[in-house]
């Protein structure tokens, strides 16, 4: 273990870099994974850890000394706790990080099985969270086009929970390109007259499910791939759903579905 205390270490400047820059990440092609949960996720899949970072706190916590344990042969960095805030991701330090390659690009292969597609998403936490559902709901493939945050980042990762380790992300697509070959429905959810109530679609096949961003929702370019639009029925005044909330709804009306008619 190795103990660094100041902030002008090379390690402590590159670390700060990666906690807060796409392009620092890109530029070195790592990223941090942040919290003692996601640590173990990563460990559990056999995901390779390049360096544990851990702070005075961290090492007083009985679930972060037995990670390092775990970790056993990976390098690690003890940071002061004033030292490991400057460099955490986040904004409550957990104690403990770790550095890691981003991945390579997954393969480009025909798209059979359901598929989510985000169009714009920037939010990380909403990012990280329709990650996270996907993964629960059973899908392998999830696509990014060019307006979404980097699903790599620290924030999104966190908010992923482990979902990262067993999804193929495909950052930087282009949308009709891909799903040009789809042998299902092309889904996506509208408030517009003519959607289909959700709970009476059938959805008990591949679907590749549209969401867009926060605010202004799929791109034109993108909506006009849909084949069909779906809405979720609401009670009272409210007309709408957050994304993430949106994408678990239309999800596991999938799941329930498909458990129904196996």
């Amino acid at each position: 273990m190795k103990a660094i205390s100041s902030r002008d270490n090379p390690a402590v400047r590159r670390l700060h870099a990666l906690a807060g820059s796409a392009r620092e990440r890109r530029k070195h092609g790592e990223t941090l994974l942040d919290g003692a949960h996601l640590l173990t996720a990563a460990l559990q899949v056999g995901w390779p850890l390049k360096e544990v970072v851990v702070s005075d706190h961290g090492l007083a916590q009985a679930d972060i000394a037995s990670l390092l344990e775990r970790a056993a042969g990976v390098p690690v960095l003890h940071l002061p706790d004033r030292l490991f805030a400057h460099v955490s991701p986040v904004d409550s330090p957990s104690g403990v990080l770790a550095v890691i390659d981003l991945p390579a690009p997954p393969p480009v292969k025909t798209l059979r099985d359901t598929v989510v597609l985000l169009d714009g998403v920037q939010d990380t936490g909403n990012l990280g969270t329709i990650l996270r559902t996907a993964a629960a709901a059973g899908v392998a493939d999830v696509l990014l086009t060019p307006g979404c945050a980097q699903a790599w980042a620290p924030r999104v990762l966190r908010a992923g929970m482990g979902a990262h380790f067993v999804l193929r992300i495909h950052e930087g697509v282009d949308a009709a390109e891909r799903l040009a070959a789809f042998p299902g429905p092309v889904i996506a959810t509208a408030l517009a007259a003519g959607a289909r109530n959700l709970y009476q679609t059938d959805l008990a096949r591949p679907v590749a499910w549209l969401f867009g961003a926060e605010g202004q929702g799929l791109s034109a370019e993108v909506a006009a791939l849909a084949s069909e639009t779906v809405i979720i029925p609401m009670q009272g005044a409210i007309e709408s759903l957050n994304v993430g909330a949106a994408a678990a709804v239309c999800l596991f009306e999938q799941v329930r579905q498909g458990q129904r008619s196996s």
